[in-house]
């Protein structure tokens, strides 16, 4: 064997053990579903309603960060329906064809998953339009003169979309989620805690009460962090052949480099950047990735949300500014005038 091929293999094989992990941890009944209760709420009187009438649910838009549930939301409707559910992605449907080709296979009462929706190219949206609103799809046959337009019924659906980005949905299509357009929270560390606690259940990992709560504490309120966190730390006691306490776990998550609150190596630095280089701002956009050598989307949209949940960073008109809290989080001298700010 090629010694180089190894390191891509086992590569390989750890992100698909983690995919088939990521898949067994997902709760399959309603009961296991922990957080988002209002959502929970709305979404099982409508399918008691939909069900009662005999009709299937109306369609269902949810957005949020990455990680809170929303594909696991779609998974549930689809097992408490007893219905099957056909996923696939915006960017996937390229073209038109691609979208009929996939509603005109739908079974009655089939639910359709649409991930990242918002990333639908425009002709497609409006293919869907009709689809979603009155159950038929509109298709164009030729071109110039001799073009004709055929429209062909479809079996009863439900389309359940997720994004990430909600402003990026026009009105239109946005609109016509008629079950409801629902978003979804970040967590407390109450509940993040009893989600790790049953990961950890079905993982078969003893981790200890305070080791649980350390890795509650640094997950960033969000599930998907918290169960990458567990699945990390039963590997380094696994290898290093120690109990899962909160010392075990500290040391794990140090070498992942996540400190205390939940920030990583690049939280920290653009913290560092902005407080050392410009004397804590404020400071704009484009400047502060110039500084790090980073990608201005990534430092909006993946950065700064938490720093900003955290309080430790402030977006202002003339740019980005540290707060007293990042100073004295990476133990930097609070300058005076954040100090007499808050006197």
């Amino acid at each position: 064997m090629d010694k180089k091929s190894t390191p891509q293999k086992n590569t390989l094989a750890k992100d698909a053990d983690d995919l088939v992990l990521d898949q067994a941890l997902r709760p399959r009944a309603w009961e296991e579903y922990i957080g988002q209760k209002h959502i929970k709420d709305n979404v099982k009187i409508l399918l008691t309603a939909a069900h009662e009438r005999g009709h299937v649910p109306e369609h269902i838009l949810f957005y949020g960060p990455p990680g809170l549930g929303k594909t696991t939301l779609a998974h549930l409707i689809a097992a408490e329906t007893g219905r099957q559910m056909k996923i696939t992605s915006g960017p996937a449907i390229e073209k038109v064809g691609d979208l009929a080709s996939i509603l005109t296979n739908l079974a009655p009462g089939d639910i359709l998953f649409i991930d990242e929706i918002h990333r639908l190219n425009k002709m497609v949206e409006e293919i869907l339009y009709p689809a979603m609103e009155s159950g038929v799809l509109d298709i164009i046959i030729g071109k110039g003169p001799s073009a004709r337009s055929i429209q062909l019924d479809l079996p009863p659906f439900t389309l359940i979309a997720a994004t990430t980005r909600v402003a990026l949905i026009s009105s239109p299509l946005r609109s016509r989620f008629s079950g409801g357009v629902f978003r979804l929270e970040f967590y407390s560390e109450e509940e993040i805690g009893k989600i790790v606690e049953r990961s950890s259940k079905l993982l078969e990992t003893k981790l200890e009460a305070e080791g649980l709560k350390e890795i509650a504490k640094r997950s960033r309120f969000t599930p998907r962090t918290a169960n990458y966190f567990l699945k990390r730390v039963r590997d380094f006691a696994q290898v290093h052949k120690k109990n899962l306490d909160k010392k075990t776990v500290k040391e794990a998550l140090d070498m992942l480099a996540i400190d205390e609150i939940g920030l990583n190596s690049s939280d920290r630095k653009f913290l560092e950047v902005l407080i050392e280089k410009f004397k804590g701002g404020p400071v704009g956009l484009k400047t502060m990735a110039a500084a790090m050598s980073e990608e201005e989307a990534t430092i909006e949209e993946v950065i700064e949300p938490y720093l900003i949940q955290l309080g430790l960073l402030e977006r202002t008109a003339r740019g980005r500014v540290a707060t007293k809290k990042a100073y004295e989080h990476l133990d930097f001298t609070v300058p005076k005038n954040l100090q007499e700010k808050l006197l």
